[in-house]
């Protein structure tokens, strides 16, 4: 049997899409390069290319800054990754991983107007991925780093940044982080409190878990507990990576030990970041008036039916329940706001503007089943690239 009759039962969940769509979507790609400017004559192609090209040629090499002027770059995103933690799929590999990352490539055309470019690495070792990227520092204005496994995605990050003079983001990490903080402001406000006070729950200590907490703490949330497969993550286990210890030493301040059950009595908020599932007993112990965030895709970690029977409000990463948590609400105005301000790197600051500017489009419109914008508004990026820009330069990042 062919391709387009087989593999759809095998990767796709969403009865209601024939394995004939999926795939006809995507022959060829989703991407293609166009003109800027005409090449229908001789004198067009005498200024695209030689002789006229080699004027712009010499005058970049004798300013480097006109290439900002000259040249794509300074628009261009490359979209990088390694293949090893794609979607749900896990570690599938750079070639099979292409497909998504020109998704996100044309995700950032779509929702910010910036050309980007998918670069997937065949290898996994940090150095070979951290200097194939120096190499190519020249060819691009910002990278979005994707589906990079943890805990090699947080040094992989780490260390690009303090490489590059240009805008970095592991996506995994602060995409979700930045939306989930605007959904939880949403809900807070939606039942008329702060979330300074809550008692969070992070199931899950990946890249999108640890980051989901940091930002948290950073927007002033005093109690996060965060979960991984063995339990709560907490300061007297000797099981821990060196992450997942430092974090250990900024979370649980009620000491906590245990697993799900430990940490999820009378807490105010369960937010989903693991492929494991959660009991529905676990959702009823927590407080009155709870928040559950399931965002496992494609299958929260309880169905959203089950939560809502004891939730008040409820969250998936899912495009047909209410109050879809999307990456795509965060990173295509954050890498517009990076750029247009001439920003060198994207700081916690500036993440936090964006999940504002997030929640600032649906002001006016929170309710229990809209807690942020849809993922297709087209009032989100040119907000959060707004935030962005002038969280950069007041921060003097510029």
């Amino acid at each position: 049997m062919s391709p387009v009759t087989d593999a759809p039962n095998a990767t796709t969940s969403l009865s209601e899409i024939t394995g004939d769509e999926v795939f006809a979507g995507h022959l060829g790609g989703k991407l293609s390069v166009e003109l800027s400017a005409p090449l229908e004559t001789q004198r067009d192609l005498s200024i695209a290319y030689t002789p006229g090209v080699a004027r712009v040629s010499r005058a970049i090499a004798e300013d480097a800054a006109l290439a900002k002027r000259y040249t794509w770059t300074d628009r261009l995103v490359a979209v990088v990754s390694d293949g090893s933690a794609v979607l749900g799929l896990g570690d599938i590999g750079a070639r099979a991983s292409l497909p998504v990352m020109e998704g996100k490539a044309a995700l950032f055309k779509k929702f910010a107007g910036l050309d980007s470019i998918p670069i997937v690495l065949d290898t996994k070792d940090v150095d070979e991925i951290v200097e194939t990227l120096i190499r190519l520092r020249h060819s691009f204005g910002a990278v979005n780093l994707e589906d990079i496994s943890a805990p090699r995605c947080f040094e992989i990050e780490q260390r690009v940044i303090e490489a590059l003079d240009c805008p970095v983001m592991h996506d995994d990490q602060h995409g979700t982080a930045i939306v989930v903080l605007a959904a939880l402001n949403g809900a807070a406000a939606v039942q008329g409190r702060g979330i300074e006070g809550m008692k969070v729950v992070v199931s899950g200590a990946g890249a999108a878990g640890i980051a989901c907490a940091n930002i948290l703490l950073a927007a002033g949330l005093r109690d996060v507990t965060v979960l991984d497969s063995k339990g709560i993550v907490s300061a007297d286990r000797d099981d821990l990576n060196d992450v997942k210890a430092e974090l250990a030493g900024r979370t649980n301040p009620r000491g906590r030990t245990g697993g799900a059950p430990e940490a999820l009595a009378g807490a105010d908020v369960f937010l989903g970041l693991s492929a494991g599932r959660i009991g529905e007993q676990l959702i009823a112990s927590m407080a009155p008036e709870s928040i559950v965030f399931a965002m496992s895709n494609p299958d929260p970690e309880i169905h959203p039916d089950t939560a809502r029977q004891h939730a008040a409000i409820v969250a998936t990463g899912r495009s047909d329940f209410p109050n879809q948590i999307n990456n795509v609400l965060a990173f295509p105005g954050v890498f517009k706001g990076a750029l247009d301000a001439g920003a060198r790197r994207i700081s916690e600051g500036m993440k936090i503007a964006a999940a504002e500017a997030i929640l600032g489009v649906v002001a006016d419109e929170l309710g229990p089943d809209k807690i942020v914008p849809s993922p297709l508004d087209p009032r989100v990026a040119p907000a959060v690239a707004e935030a962005v820009a002038a969280a950069a330069v007041a921060e003097g990042i510029v």
